[in-house]
């Protein structure tokens, strides 16, 4: 990793912590060491190294900063349209106001593309089915999807547009 990327990501870190205010944003998540093996273990180490900060070692967000994860995702994984809008939050990020589950934020998700096309899918199957549980009549994403939408750019706010497009109502 060349030293520039490593600046970036401590950088990164630093500013969600800031932001969280507290240092519980790094201890792990209660119960943790119970759990049981993610099937989408490359996604758990990337989501470990790159979301965790902001949305928890769990998933579960943290009050005021960033959003769970918990519901949505594997909600989204089950359309054409959701499916889209994972790809592009995590190659774009998202900032503006959003609610998610009955709670505001107002924050700015980071782009990650700076990762490859199959990290970013393995990343999302973690989140979707280890942390969102989606059933398996659901089909795990793939690299060719985050491919797709990496080829057609957006900013951050026209991911929360298109967002509103596929939350379920009232959210």
């Amino acid at each position: 990793m060349s030293r520039a990327r490593a600046a970036a990501r401590r950088a990164r870190g630093v500013l969600c912590a800031v932001a969280a205010g507290t240092a519980w944003a790094f201890a792990p998540a209660p119960g943790a060491a119970n759990a049981p093996a993610a099937k989408y273990a490359q996604g758990a180490a990337s989501f470990q190294a790159n979301c965790s900060v902001c949305h928890g070692s769990s998933g579960a967000g943290l009050p005021s900063l960033a959003p769970p994860l918990l519901t949505y995702p594997a909600h989204y994984a089950a359309s054409a349209e959701g499916r889209r809008q994972l790809a592009m939050t995590v190659l774009y990020g998202l900032f503006g106001e959003i609610t998610v589950d009955d709670k505001r934020f107002d924050f700015k998700m980071p782009e990650f593309a700076r990762l490859d096309d199959a990290t970013l899918a393995a990343t999302l199957n973690f989140v979707v089915f280890d942390l969102g549980h989606a059933p398996d009549s659901v089909r795990p994403l793939a690299a060719d999807e985050v491919a797709a939408e990496r080829a057609h750019a957006i900013d951050g706010a026209a991911v929360r547009e298109h967002r509103k497009s596929v939350v379920p109502s009232g959210s």
